[in-house]
Order: structure tokens, then C-alpha cells, then sequence
């Protein structure tokens, strides 16, 4: 057992408003400067829709994260035997998203406002190119075009997580009563199988053995962009003025002294929770090679449990401190993913084994309205909540979006979202019915106390209980070198290649 510790981001997609809070402030911290203007570290997508950059999330076309070949893993992206995969695509590859599938990034000409010259029009703002720094004719793309226009067939038909649905289902992209969309937050998911470490021909790009976060080293980068293409989630970015590669780093300047990111610090809706996962990193190829309906399960076999007493010896023997394993335990991440089977991964068949994690949306929770009084879900029904199987977002959506396809497991988080609604609806109003709520508790195994942190964590968590994260124990920082990382180009996961290093240390 070789255990190592992960800081992991869950976001609960029920409660994301869409305010973009959390993209200004990473944008203001990290990249507003020359070069980085059409980077978002964070990010804000509507869903159905295309995302950012657009598409992403079709790996036909962008050859991102691993497949299975011969019973092997190899990265996508790179082509033939050896380095002649490496060397082929060195120059060219014609997979990268450019600059029009992110979007022309640019600002608006404030100045005109107030020094326009006299006239008979009202003077206006137009959109100007940050890039070229030209007039723009017209804005046609951003970083969330699809805000608010789930609905619309012009951009929602293009999300490839529609795959599979019923037309029905897609029906009802078009359907006024019924269209639906939600918002998903996304950063780097500092993946214990990263394609981008894994891809990148320089070697910098390394995985921090003390808490699991992946950074790039520009003093090694040389630009050829394989993290670009590589990462199924397009998180890493090219900076165009300096000629180096940038990702989200977690913001570990702010992790390492106990503070949250200052995405989730600076969230509105507190959709996000921080906490600490113990996992082992000798199974990491094992479960990257599972069958794409036993992806979620092997990463939660993967996550250890922070109270067993073998864990906590094998975690001591590799020089963890006491407050990192007490964060563990206390950890929100933990519970929601592993312990109460809630949160899921984003694309798990990329295998690439994402480290933050999602809540699905149960909405809309909506009071059985009749249809004379403009219900349209299930008017015949005489339950207060909607089944599962009635939700107006379609279960194999959420199950393409977050448990490769994986229905099973989609329906048991909700089912227990929903539960835990019953249990308080019951407590707090009483016309949800005593058998009800026993029934829901025990078909979905969940005991008053799981109830209780479940709302507890969702609904009532205080900053203390949001974001567990321990301080860093600089004095033993990792001993992963990251001149040495060019030895761990290729490589499959990041404990794959622990024993090139003489001694490990936290």
C-alpha cells in the first residue's frame, strides 16, 4: 500500500446560480495579464451545451486522456510505437483546440462614453480584440456562450453528452415547458493519472506527492503543447506573450497555509467544499484499466478510509503528519464521494481518474403542480416530489456528464438527495408521510446521522466545515524532483514510477 494524500474539490451542481463569482476571482488572481487574456482557470459552463472551448468534451475530435489498447493504457493523442509517437507530433498536432474554439478574448471601448465628440447618436462601447486590439465587428463566442440558452436547439443540440438520449429526451431541448439547464463549474482535476504529466515531452509538468496537485514548471516547458492536447478537460493553456504553458494550480500559495481557493472562498451559492482523500497510488493503473461501468466504483475502492488503523500506520510509515490524516477524517470529499455515494466524477471514461468531483443536479424539486394549474411533469401524480425517473433532466444525461454512461449510479445519489429532502420536508412541514421517509431511508441505506450530514454539509456547513484543509509541513516537502520528471514521460499514474527516486518523503 502506497498512500498518498489529495486535496479534492466537490461542487454541488444543485445550488451553482451561475454567478461566475468564482471565474472573476481566480481570473483576477492568476490570469489577468498579457498572453493568458482568454484563459479561465475556472470556469462556468451551461449545460446541454458546447462548453469551453467548444466541443471539449468530444475526444474524436481532440484525442484528449487514455484508451485501452491490448490491455494497455496509451495516451490518445499520440500515434505508433515508441518515440516515433512523440516525435510525429511534435510539430504538428493537429488535434489542439485554437483560438477560436476558446473564443477572441476581448473589452469593450469605454472610453468613447466619455469622450465621444458632440452628435445626434448616443455614443456606445464597442467590443475591441485584446489580441489583435482591432475593433471587433461583433462578439460571437465566450467562455459561457450557452448562458441561458440551454434551451435553444442552436448550441444545445452540439453537447455531446446528448448521446444515447431517446428523442424524447432531446425533445425536449425544444420544448418550451420543459427545456432544461444547470450550470457546471469546472478547474483542473489534478488527476491521479493525468494525461498532461504524462504527455509532456519536457517533463514539466509533475504530480505533488503531499497533496495530490498537478503544476508546470515554465522554466522547463517548452511549449509543445502536449498538456493542451492531452488533458480531456483543456484545463492546461498556451500563453502566447511569454511561450509557456499555464493550469490551474489549485491555488496551492493559499492551500499550503490552510486558506480555500479562492474560487470556492469567494463562491456565492457555497456549492463547493474542500477536503483531503487518502488513496493508493499502487492501484492507480488497475482502475484506470476497469470497465467504463466500474470506473466510478474503482476510484471509490482506490479512496482509503481515513479511520482504519492500517491505513493510518501505512500513511505515519511514509511520513504524513497527524494533521493531514485528522483533515481526512474530517474531510468533506471523503463522505460525499465515498462514504455516502453522492458526488461523481466528471468523465470518468477518460480515464484519467479526476480527483474533484460533482454532486448531480436533482432539480427542479417542484410541488406536483396540477396541469390547469400549468403543471407539465406528472399532473396524475399525488406525491409532493417528482419521481427520479421524471425529473425533467434525463437521467442518461447526467449519467453521460458524470458516470460514463452509468445510470446506476446517477439514480442512487439522487435517490438519496431526495431522502434526505423527504426526511427534512417530514420534520419541518409533516404532509410528506412517516412511512414515506422510513421507506426512502432504507432503500437507499442511509441512517438519520447520514441525513443530518448530508443537509448539514449541503445546506447549514460553516466555512470550518466546508473547507477542511491542513497546512503543509513545508520542512518535508516532497522529494519528486521535477528535473527528474522527464523519466516519467509516458507513464501510467503517478505512483508508477516511485521507485526511480531513492527515498520518498512527504
Amino acid at each position: 500500500m502506497d498512500v498518498r494524500f489529495q486535496l479534492s474539490m466537490s461542487f454541488n451542481l444543485d445550488k451553482c446560480i451561475g454567478c461566475h463569482t468564482c471565474s472573476v476571482s481566480c481570473k483576477n488572481v492568476w490570469t489577468s495579464r498579457q498572453g493568458a487574456e482568454y484563459m479561465w482557470w475556472n470556469n462556468v459552463e451551461t449545460k446541454p451545451g458546447t462548453g469551453y472551448p467548444v466541443t471539449w468534451e468530444d475526444q474524436e475530435r481532440y484525442r484528449g486522456g487514455w484508451e485501452l489498447s491490448g490491455g494497455n493504457l496509451r495516451l490518445k493523442l499520440l500515434k505508433g510505437p515508441g518515440k516515433i509517437r512523440t516525435l510525429a507530433n511534435i510539430f504538428f498536432q493537429p488535434n489542439l483546440p485554437t483560438i477560436d474554439d476558446y473564443y477572441e478574448p476581448f473589452t469593450f471601448d469605454y472610453q468613447n462614453l466619455f469622450n465621444a465628440p458632440l452628435g445626434d447618436d448616443q455614443p456606445v462601447a464597442r467590443p475591441k480584440s485584446l489580441i489583435t486590439g482591432e475593433f471587433m465587428e461583433k462578439v460571437s463566442l465566450g467562455p459561457n456562450w450557452d448562458d441561458d440558452m440551454g434551451g435553444s436547439p442552436l448550441y444545445a443540440t452540439n453537447d455531446p453528452n446528448l448521446r444515447n438520449l431517446s428523442a424524447s429526451q432531446k425533445e425536449l431541448l425544444t420544448k418550451f415547458h420543459k427545456l432544461f439547464y444547470f450550470y457546471v463549474p469546472r478547474i483542473c482535476n489534478h488527476c491521479l493519472n493525468p494525461g498532461c504529466v504524462a504527455s509532456c515531452p519536457s517533463g514539466a509538468l509533475y504530480k505533488r506527492g503531499e497533496d495530490g496537485i498537478v503544476l508546470l514548471d515554465q522554466n522547463i516547458c517548452r511549449a509543445w503543447r502536449f498538456c493542451v492536447s492531452a488533458c480531456p478537460y483543456k484545463k492546461p493553456y498556451y500563453n502566447w506573450a511569454n511561450g509557456k504553458s499555464e493550469k490551474c494550480i489549485f491555488c496551492y500559495p493559499r492551500t499550503e497555509t490552510g486558506q480555500a481557493n479562492a474560487c470556492a472562498h469567494a463562491c456565492t451559492g457555497r456549492i463547493r467544499t474542500v477536503g483531503v482523500l487518502m488513496y493508493d497510488a499502487d492501484r492507480i493503473e488497475d482502475t484506470a484499466k476497469l470497465p467504463e461501468d466500474r470506473l466510478v466504483d474503482g476510484m471509490r475502492d482506490i479512496i482509503l478510509d481515513p479511520f482504519d488503523q492500517k491505513v493510518i500506520d501505512a500513511a505515519r510509515k511514509a511520513g504524513a503528519e497527524d494533521n493531514w490524516i485528522m483533515a481526512a477524517q474530517r474531510s468533506p470529499a471523503y463522505n460525499l464521494f465515498k462514504k455516502w455515494r453522492i458526488s461523481l466524477p466528471n468523465h470518468p471514461e477518460f480515464r484519467t481518474l479526476p480527483m474533484n468531483f460533482y454532486i448531480p443536479p436533482l432539480s427542479p424539486i417542484l410541488h406536483q403542480a396540477k396541469a390547469d394549474r400549468g403543471g407539465s411533469f406528472d399532473p396524475e401524480a399525488n406525491d409532493f416530489f417528482n419521481e427520479i425517473d421524471k425529473m425533467r433532466i434525463p437521467v442518461k444525461y447526467i449519467a453521460n456528464l458524470l458516470a460514463a454512461g452509468n445510470e446506476s449510479l446517477v439514480i442512487e445519489s439522487l435517490k438519496k438527495q431526495m431522502a434526505v429532502r423527504m426526511y427534512w420536508r417530514q420534520k419541518r412541514v409533516g404532509d410528506v408521510g412517516e412511512g414515506a421517509v422510513r421507506n426512502a431511508l432504507t432503500a437507499t441505506g442511509l441512517s438519520e446521522e447520514d441525513v443530518h450530514g448530508i443537509y448539514r454539509i449541503n445546506s447549514l456547513a460553516t466555512y470550518a466545515e466546508r473547507f477542511v484543509i491542513p497546512e503543509t509541513h513545508r520542512e518535508h516537502k516532497t522529494a519528486v524532483d521535477p528535473r527528474n520528471m522527464y523519466e516519467k514521460r509516458g507513464s501510467v499514474g503517478f505512483g508508477q514510477k516511485r521507485k526511480e527516486f531513492p527515498s520518498r518523503e512527504w
